[in-house]
């Protein structure tokens, strides 16, 4: 007995250790998007937000593609940019496509538990202001899911080659609540024991975008 709750113990550190890796990014109020001269925009192409949700049993990570985007660049540096982010393509990448608790849980994401697709089919982010670091950059804008806007900021690696540009993000955490998906979370229902689910999840950017 006791070696099987010291097994359990250490895959509970192990997870919770792996889920912290990611940092909690704080939410603001939206800020301004400047209008920036520019030499140029890249179109974005290949690109998606990946994310990862929590709760106490486990964890779940997919992908969202994105409808659109746009990249700003001048003298050779990022400027800004905008991503309009298709909710309707949510997925969930570690059960296979076959398995109908797949379909059952992208349902519940796109229900108004969660995401409420058919009301909101489109998040977005804006770019606000990019401030050039020693190995990257950090970015800050506003993101707008269920058409609540909140601004953020994060590192980021950008990769600029002559006609394409890659962007792309760590792990980031975000405060669902923030945006107003309250399902399962300890902050506003009580009783819950381990049927919450994480306020926190992680978002990361995948973005490659080809000059127009």
């Amino acid at each position: 007995m006791k070696k099987t709750i010291l097994v359990f113990s250490l895959v509970f550190v192990f997870l919770s250790c792996k889920e912290d890796k990611a940092k909690k990014v704080e939410t603001h109020h939206a800020k301004p998007v400047a209008v920036v001269k520019n030499d140029g925009t890249f179109k974005t192409v290949e690109s998606q937000i990946l994310w990862k949700g929590y709760k106490p049993t486990g964890s779940h990570h997919g992908s969202i593609d994105l409808k659109e985007g746009v990249l700003a660049v001048k003298d050779n540096q990022l400027v800004g940019g905008k991503f309009i982010i298709d909710m309707t393509t949510i997925k969930d990448l570690d059960m296979p496509q076959t398995d109908p608790y797949n379909k059952k849980l992208i349902d519940h994401l796109k229900s108004p538990d969660f995401f409420d697709v058919a009301k909101y089919p489109t998040a977005k982010f804006e770019i606000t202001a990019v401030r050039p670091q020693a190995e990257n950059y950090l970015i800050e804008g506003n993101l707008t899911i269920k058409d609540i806007t909140k601004n953020i900021t994060f590192p980021a690696m950008v990769l600029n080659k002559k006609d394409e540009i890659t962007f792309y993000s760590d792990a980031i955490k975000i405060d669902r609540t923030d945006f107003g998906i309250k399902y399962k979370s300890k902050k506003f229902f009580g009783n819950l024991k381990d049927k919450f689910i994480n306020d926190l999840f992680d978002v990361s950017f995948k973005i490659k975008a080809k000059k127009e």
